[in-house]
């Protein structure tokens, strides 16, 4: 098999093949050596429209395809992005500043993904009910809603969008895809190269980069009919505006601030492992990620002095540099966001611990104490290497301090007692939780999503993506009675 090159189509848009998008060209700056990776191709509201119409064309051909038809393209194009996957992750570094055991392992999610999606079409596609008249049969069937956008961030490129194309394809729709401009050959181009690869028909995948506009022009086409989203809160709230007024479905999976409990019984060394990976991983540029280190007053010091020392031995540099442990943030003006809050948080009475500092785009992993409920960095959603602190003295004050918050993507808790800890879980606002585990946590079978400024409570992943990605059909067949 071709390997993947993405000189082959710099500056194009994959709608019907790959074409000049109508929004020109922009280039892509890689945040770790600042070169340029390549031009993506832009696509403006004419191409969307377009775009919209050939998928609707080709998706009345595509949902009545076999089962088997559909499962063969999944799992062909998990095979070919087996077979390009050292192309696709050296873009991934590149473009979103991933280190290379996050690429890998983003590449392993998307694979996962894409299987997971060619199993969807074997389960089971509806019910017999019982009718009045008993020589009649009554089934709900799920039906494929037709067109599904999806618009895509940029922190795990490739995983957040394939997790909504495979399965909407799987389900006998189509897509329109619109990743964000910053990682569109690995958000983007590389789904599109694999699903051509695998034989999906033309017509049934676009890939529209763009920014807001282009976003906006997907959420408002006439042809699409589900909006699956995966980016900011308030980004969230406009696309659940726009599509909620035109009587779209949307799937919503937003921001988080999660809690990280540290009861006086837990493990430490285990907890301060899980503490480091929760918000240091990519920088702390996910969704999951720790973002309030809730930590039980009589062994917050021990902590506190753990997780200084492991911030201490994080190295910053480009990824693709030997010996570097800690990537850049993507651009400067996210750099300066999560300065702001440090500096916030400071002039809040935090104490800095380490770092709290920045060279261009690498900021220093930074560790706060003394973080009090209405500090900055304790309410905002930081999307940077920082990690707050906060002490408490009960069980019900950490659960108060846990749920204090408008978000509710995911939680941790770590203690050795697991009934208290599931006791505990219940009371969460929270979507997922681990005990004595991270907060980051993943896979294609679980019902991934939250609640409250995280989500409108839509799940993606295993059986929950057929809520999401078909409609419900009633039937009535009548037979012949004996």
């Amino acid at each position: 098999m071709a390997r993947w090159d993405i000189e082959d189509i710099d500056g194009l848009i994959f709608s019907d093949g790959w074409r000049p998008g109508g929004g020109g060209a922009h280039p892509i700056v890689s945040p770790g050596d600042g070169g340029v990776v390549a031009h993506a191709g832009l696509a403006d509201e004419s191409d969307v429209e377009r775009a919209g119409a050939s998928a609707a064309a080709a998706q009345a051909a595509w949902g009545r395809a076999s089962y088997r038809t559909r499962a063969d393209v999944l799992l062909g194009a998990a095979a070919a992005l087996r077979q390009i996957r050292a192309e696709v992750e050296h873009v991934l570094i590149r473009e979103s500043g991933s280190l290379p055991g996050k690429a890998s392992h983003e590449v392993d999610k998307a694979i996962d993904e894409l299987v997971a999606a060619a199993g969807l079409v074997t389960m089971s596609q509806g019910d017999l009910l019982p009718v009045e008249d008993p020589s009649t049969i009554g089934m709900a069937r799920r039906i494929p809603v037709g067109v599904v956008g999806v618009i895509a961030p940029w922190n795990a490129p490739l995983m957040l969008a394939i997790r909504s194309v495979a399965p909407a394809i799987a389900l006998g729709n189509a897509v329109l895809l619109k990743p964000d401009v910053k990682t569109a050959f690995s958000g983007g181009a590389a789904i599109a190269e694999v699903f051509r690869r695998a034989g999906l028909p033309d017509g049934v995948l676009h890939v529209l980069p763009g920014g807001p506009e282009t976003g906006e022009a997907v959420v408002r086409s006439p042809h699409t009919t589900v909006i699956s989203f995966t980016g900011s809160s308030a980004a969230g709230r406009r696309v659940g505006e726009v599509a909620g007024g035109l009587l779209k479905r949307v799937v919503l999976e937003l921001g988080g601030n999660n809690a990280f409990v540290v009861m006086a019984d837990a493990d430490l060394d285990r907890a301060v492992a899980a503490g480091v990976a929760g918000s240091f991983r990519h920088q702390g540029q996910i969704c999951m990620a720790t973002g309030r280190h809730l930590v039980h007053e009589s062994i917050a010091d021990a902590y506190v002095e753990r997780l200084r020392a492991a911030a201490a031995a994080l190295v910053p540099g480009d990824p693709l540099a030997p010996g570097t442990t800690l990537g850049p943030l993507i651009t400067a003006a996210q750099t300066e966001r999560v300065h702001g809050i440090v500096q916030a948080a400071i002039a809040d009475g935090a104490l800095v611990v380490h770092g709290g500092a920045h060279d261009g785009l690498f900021y220093a992993p930074t560790v706060l104490d003394r973080v009090d409920p209405d500090n900055a960095a304790f309410r905002a959603e930081i999307f940077g290497p920082v990690a707050p602190v906060t002490r408490f003295r009960t069980e019900e004050e950490a659960l108060v301090l846990a749920n204090a918050s408008d978000y509710g993507l995911t939680a941790a808790i770590h203690t050795r007692d697991v009934a208290r800890a599931l006791g505990f879980a219940a009371r969460l606002r929270a979507g997922m939780v681990a005990v004595n585990g991270q907060t980051i946590y993943d896979a294609a079978h679980i019902p991934m999503g939250g609640i409250g400024a995280s989500g409108n409570g839509g799940r993606h992943g295993g059986h929950w993506n057929l809520d999401e990605f078909t409609y419900w059909q009633w039937v009535t067949v009548p037979t012949i009675s004996g």
